[in-house]
């Protein structure tokens, strides 16, 4: 999910998974994110985007944009 398109050209996504403790087996969400390399700004906050890793683009950029998946609903 897109949090984030205020670069030029890069956009932070967060990726959301669910872990299970391994004593108390409650359900846990983690949360990752990334600066993703986004060429034509396609990118909106909300959207479900598919990303996918590549060479080191700058000091924090190693993941590009593959395609977006969902739009986000406008208000």
């Amino acid at each position: 999910t897109v949090v984030s398109n205020k670069m030029e050209k890069t956009a932070v996504v967060t990726v959301d998974r669910r872990v299970q403790h391994a004593k108390y087996k409650k359900f846990l969400t983690r949360r990752e994110r990334y600066k993703v390399h986004d060429e034509q700004n396609l990118c909106d906050i909300g959207d479900k985007v598919l990303i996918a890793e590549c060479r080191p683009l700058s000091r924090d950029k190693r993941w590009r944009l593959s395609k977006v998946l969902e739009k986000a609903a406008k208000l």
